[in-house]
């Protein structure tokens, strides 16, 4: 079987179910409305991105500038993940060195944007030791943060590597800088690293949400790598970076059928959960070069309080959906009926193109991820059949992305997974 056969051999039963138990499990899977009290806030859906850069690692601008882009954008929360660090501390930067980097704008920009009162410099103007204070988070986000509007989340990418391969993971609300742990294999990597995330979680008493990135950057984690670690509940399936092989090759699957492939063997060969993916930016660039470039990727998260904690519970129980343009009023699963249903929120003279992907128990190649449905209806469902354990929604639009990553792309939504054993 293409892509399946090599997996048991490798597999490591005694580190899936301990990492798997590290979790648990979740019950919350139907997301109906309950009824609302005098005091009590409707659930509504919060834009948001949860991996950029910034000039803390190899980012071209001030975190206030991108947290200022993305605020005026209309997201709802931000979170930087610099690599193998957190915005806290004194950091300084030459201000040729930010200059060399941003193509000659990020200073001036900056400059014009917080006024000299708010910008710091040491040393003489043209000078080599002329330099910039990169503001910590816990200084910059009272500047930028509204209530109800929009916040901040500490972030890290723990940037590690293993056999030759990146192996990135992203870290949301973090507390403590998480230095990477290595191991002598991608998965062993994987799994100390999630463990050092799961374990600040529980030390610290705060929700974190750690995802795995971009899988198929120089293709260094397959989706055999993706099901073994069955602690990592979270991957990126968009991935807004140009250099990031979304679409595979003719060795390689492409993210969406990795995907697939994995839920297959996560949730009908070893009895665990499905993966739920998230669409991200990953951006680099913020000054209109080729690149990595902001507003790309984003999720919709469906909360009653634009907080980190419920955030994060809501993503955790898969009450969300990825974005890279299209927009969704409603996302339900029915878990007595077995029933994925999805409304569009359209836009006027657009098209769209829902297919429900279904895969079946027994697993042939053709059956994982195959188009159960396709309909053009702004709002329509599909309930599992007999044999068929996993169901997922991709919509697709007439409309190109504002800035697309590939010719020809399409704004895209994608609903979480859901499996007849929730």
């Amino acid at each position: 079987m293409k892509y399946v056969g090599s997996f048991f051999s490798n597999i490591r039963l005694g580190v899936l179910l301990a990492t798997f138990a590290m979790w648990g499990t979740s019950s919350i899977y139907g997301f109906q409305q309950e009824s609302q009290g005098s005091n009590e806030p409707a659930a509504r859906w919060w834009k948001g991105n949860l991996h950029t850069h910034s000039l803390w690692s190899d980012g071209n601008d001030f975190p206030e500038m991108i947290s200022d882009w993305y605020r005026q954008k209309g997201y709802h929360f931000l979170a930087i993940s610099d690599h193998n660090v957190l915005q806290s501390g004194q950091k300084w930067m030459e201000v040729e060195k930010v200059q060399s980097r941003s193509h000659g704008q990020a200073f001036e920009k900056y400059l014009a944007r917080f006024g000299k009162s708010w910008v710091e410099t040491r040393g003489e103007p043209g000078s080599e030791k002329y330099a910039v204070r990169l503001k910590p988070l816990d200084e910059y986000r009272y500047l930028l943060e509204r209530h109800d509007e929009f916040i901040l989340i500490p972030a890290e990418e723990i940037t590690d590597s293993a056999e030759g391969h990146p192996v990135h993971m992203n870290a949301t609300n973090l507390d403590e800088l998480i230095k990477p742990l290595g191991g002598k294999t991608v998965r062993e990597t994987m799994e100390n690293n999630l463990r050092a995330v799961l374990e600040q979680e529980k030390a610290k008493g705060r929700e974190i949400l750690p995802h795995l990135n971009h899988p198929n950057f120089q293709y260094g984690i397959t989706f055999e790598d993706l099901a073994a670690v069955m602690a990592e509940r979270f991957f990126e399936v968009y991935n807004g970076h140009p250099g990031v092989n979304h679409l595979g090759n003719e060795k390689n699957p492409g993210i969406e059928r990795m995907w697939d492939l994995a839920n297959h063997l996560r949730v009908n060969k070893l009895g665990g959960s499905v993966l739920y993916g998230v669409g991200t930016d990953d951006s680099h660039e913020y000054h209109g070069k080729e690149g990595s470039r902001p507003g790309r990727g984003w999720v919709m998260v469906r909360a009653k309080f634009l907080t980190p904690e419920h955030l994060i519970r809501a993503m955790k129980a898969g009450d969300f959906y990825s974005s890279s343009g299209v927009s969704l009023k409603d996302v339900q699963w029915d878990n007595e009926t077995k029933t994925l249903s999805v409304e569009i929120d359209p836009q006027d003279g657009v098209t769209y193109w829902t297919e429900y992907l279904v895969t079946d128990l027994d697993g042939e190649p053709e059956d994982i991820g195959r188009v159960g449905e396709a309909t053009q209806q702004l709002r329509s469902s599909y309930t599992l059949k007999k044999g068929e354990t996993i169901v997922r929604a991709v919509i697709t639009s007439s409309l190109a992305p504002e800035d697309p990553v590939w010719k020809e792309q399409k704004q895209q939504a994608w609903t979480q997974p859901f499996t007849n054993n929730q």
